[in-house]
C-alpha cells in the first residue's frame, strides 16, 4: 500500500494511493482510518513530507564506498563502523517532494546531496529482536541529506551543515511493500545519473539498527530512521535538480536555489 500526505482544503490529510489517483481518508496509517468517496489526482493537491516525525533518526557513515569517499577527502585512513551508530537530525530541515533546496548565501560551494533509504515507524517499541525488528516498520520512503561540507568539517555538532532549513527533503510518499534486497538508489542531478548503489549493502542493515536503537530508547509511530548513503557524491548550485529515486519506491526531486 502506498500512503501520500497531502494539504486538502489547507489541513493536512493522508490518503491511499492507487496510480494516479489518491483517495484521501478518514485517520491515518498510524491508527484507525477508513477510505472517504473522494478521489483526487496529483494535480488535484500539494504533496507535504509523509510524516513529521516525533523523533528524526539518521545513520552514520553506513556505506563502505562512502566511508572511504569521505576518508579520501579529510586525508585520513578509512576507517569503518564497528557497531550502528545513530544521529539525530531536525525536522525545520524538512521540506516536501517538488518543494525547493535553498543554498544560504554564505554557504560555500560545497553542498552536496545524499539519497537515501528512510524507514518509517509504525508503532511504539522498545526490546526489537531480529526476527521481530521489521514488523515494527509501517514503511519506507526517501530522504536526501543535503550537506554543506565545509561546515560540516567546522561545525562540532554539525547543525548548520545538516539541518539548515529545506536541507532534509524526504518523500513522495510511504510504501508499505517493499523487498529489501531488490532495492537500487539511484541519484541524478539535472537528468544526469551520477551514482547507482543496492540500497540494502549497508555496513549494519535496518534490522541492526532498529534491535541496537530500541535496546536504549523507545520508538513511537512516526519516527523516521534515514539509513544512510552510498559513493562520492558532486556539488548541487543554482538552478539545478536533483532526483533521488528508489525502485519499488518511487522519485523524490527537489529544485535548488541559492539566496541571492
Amino acid at each position: 500500500m502506498r500512503w501520500a500526505r497531502f494539504a486538502l482544503n489547507g489541513t493536512p490529510t493522508y490518503g491511499v494511493v492507487e496510480g494516479d489517483i489518491i483517495i484521501p481518508v478518514r485517520g491515518s496509517p498510524f491508527d484507525g482510518w477508513e477510505r472517504t468517496p473522494n478521489r483526487l489526482t496529483f494535480d488535484d493537491v500539494k504533496l507535504l513530507v509523509p510524516v513529521v516525525p516525533p523523533t528524526f533518526y539518521a545513520c552514520g557513515m553506513n556505506y563502505p564506498e562512502h566511508v572511504r569517499e569521505v576518508a579520501e577527502k579529510v586525508g585520513q585512513k578509512p576507517n569503518l563502523p564497528t557497531q550502528p551508530d545513530i544521529g539525530y537530525r531536525a525536522n525545520n530541515a524538512l521540506i516536501a517532494h517538488g518543494e525547493t533546496i535553498v543554498i544560504p548565501k554564505d554557504a560555500t560551494d560545497q553542498v552536496q546531496y545524499e539519497g537515501e533509504l528512510v524507514a518509517v515507524i509504525g508503532r511504539k517499541c522498545t526490546g526489537l529482536t531480529r526476527d521481530n525488528a521489521l514488523t515494527a516498520v509501517m514503511g519506507w520512503t526517501i530522504g536526501n541529506d543535503v550537506s554543506e561540507r565545509t561546515w560540516q568539517k567546522g561545525d562540532r555538532t554539525m547543525w548548520r551543515s545538516k539541518n539548515t532549513d529545506t536541507f532534509k527533503p524526504m518523500g513522495p510518499w510511504i510504501e508499505t511493500d517493499v523487498d529489501l534486497e531488490s532495492l537500487v538508489t539511484r541519484v541524478r542531478l539535472n537528468g544526469k545519473q551520477l551514482i547507482e548503489f543496492h540500497t540494502n549493502a549497508m555496513v549494519f542493515g535496518v534490522v541492526d539498527y532498529l534491535v541496537a536503537m530500541t535496546r536504549y530508547l523507545t520508538l513511537y509511530p512516526g519516527d523516521v530512521v534515514w539509513m544512510g548513503t552510498e559513493g562520492a557524491t558532486e556539488n548541487m548550485k543554482h538552478g539545478d535538480t536533483i532526483e533521488i529515486e528508489i525502485n519499488q519506491i518511487g522519485t523524490l526531486r527537489n529544485p535548488v536555489v541559492r539566496e541571492g
